[in-house]
């Protein structure tokens, strides 16, 4: 469902998440490279419903820079998930900016994408 400016309830999930990834391996398990254009697990127990626009501003390691991303939300994990998963969402990169933030983040963790080890699959 597409949020419409005149509909206060979308309206209000929409908004700026402020997400700090400061370390490869929290960037590790919140990176989620088979979304095309990369994407990355929310934990969150805000609701939202698949295909919601989301905004975030990631701040990755120690930069300075908080990079704008927009995205969609792809992937759901709810509070009552089994096996005391964290709530969240999945948010699939989109826009401009994907495939420089996607780039950003595959540097970081260079080395540890190729290797057996598996990243956040909920």
């Amino acid at each position: 469902m597409e949020p419409t400016r005149g509909n206060a309830a979308a309206a209000s999930k929409q908004g700026v998440m402020s997400i700090a990834l400061r370390d490869r391996n929290q960037l590790l398990q919140c990176f989620m490279p088979f979304l095309k254009h990369g994407g990355l697990f929310i934990p969150t127990d805000k609701p939202f419903e698949l295909g919601d626009d989301v905004f975030l501003l990631l701040t990755l390691m120690d930069e300075p820079t908080r990079y704008p991303v927009t995205g969609k939300v792809v992937w759901l994990t709810p509070k009552t998930a089994i096996g005391g998963r964290p709530a969240g969402i999945g948010v699939q990169f989109a826009g401009m900016e994907a495939p420089t933030v996607l780039k950003k983040i595959e540097t970081y963790l260079a080395g540890i994408l190729t290797s057996d080890r598996t990243t956040y699959t909920l």
